[in-house]
Order: C-alpha cells, then structure tokens, then sequence
C-alpha cells in the first residue's frame, strides 16, 4: 500500500479492539478443603495428605517434595510433624548413601490417606448440596478492585488541588 508522503503524518494504523468475552462465570460447585484437627498440636490437611500420597508415589522424600514443587525442608518439617503427631510412625525412612535412601508409607500412614480421602468424598456432594446457591453468586475471583491511596498519590492530588507552582526564582551569580 503506498502511502502519499505530503499526509504520512495523518495516516494511523489502528487495531481494532480484541472481541469482549463476558467473564467466565465460576463454577456454582463449591471447592471443599478441610484440615482435621486431633488435639492442639495434631493436624492432618490436604497438604500433608498429598505429600503422603507422592511418599507412596516415589518411594522418596525428596522426590515427593519434587513432585509437589515443595523445599525439601518444608517436605521434612511437614514428614516430621505427622510423624511426631501420632503414637504410631505415617512414613519410614531409611538414610541416603551409597545405596540411596528411601521412605515408605507404612500401614497406618495408608489408612490415614483413605480415612481423609472418604471423608473428602462424602463432604462434596454435602457441600454442593448446601452451597450451590450461594456459589452462583460467587465473582471467582473477578472481584472488584479496591484501590487505596498512597502518600505519593495523596501528595500528588493535594499538588494538583493547589494549583500551579510559583515561578522559581533564579539564583544570581557573582
């Protein structure tokens, strides 16, 4: 397309706007996440749940805490929680070296698995049952933003309200 030089300057290119798509509406079913707790210092939670399933997956900590994009540490630190929490160990493990080490769920460890998993399984329909409702009303994450002002823009907006600035006086020289 040749474009005649004396109006290049007047010649925009524009995009015409990508089509609006009405924002998706969350789903109505409820997603249920549920800790249990068995005293002040004994708790079980999807997190720990999941971290036991990849143990039982990858027959190693650290592969576990791999899979579930989780520090090593924090893999431990949850691996000993469980384990210091009841009378009765969730996961062996045995030292790496030069055979490589391990973890294996042990039989309890399995129950506790299939005991949270159940439970999860009868508290969704008996969340979406109680909930729908309410859930067709959710945004998903669509809410409103709330904007709050900061010192440099309440400084900026009292500049603006006082008007322009005083001409600045220039220093004499000598």
């Amino acid at each position: 397309m040749a474009v005649d030089p004396l109006h290049a300057s007047e010649t925009r290119v524009t995009r015409s706007p990508a089509p609006r798509t009405p924002p998706e509406r969350p789903s109505a079913h409820p997603t249920v996440r549920f800790r249990i707790d068995f005293g002040k210092r004994c708790s079980v939670g999807i997190g720990k749940v999941e971290l036991l399933e990849a143990i039982a997956r990858t027959g190693s900590l650290s592969q576990a805490a791999r899979a579930l994009r989780m520090s090593y540490r924090r893999a431990w630190l949850l691996l000993e929680d469980l384990n210091s929490s009841f009378d009765r160990r969730v996961v062996t493990t045995t030292t790496g070296g030069r055979g490589g080490g391990g973890a294996q769920l042990t039989e309890f460890g399995a129950s506790l698995i299939t005991a949270y998993r159940d439970l999860d399984a009868e508290l969704r329909p008996l969340a979406d049952a109680r909930l729908r409702a309410v859930g067709e009303h959710a945004r998903g994450g669509q809410a409103s933003p709330v904007i709050r002002p900061t010192p440099i823009s309440r400084t900026l907006a009292r500049a603006r309200e006082a008007g322009p600035a005083p001409p600045r006086r220039r220093a004499v020289e000598r």
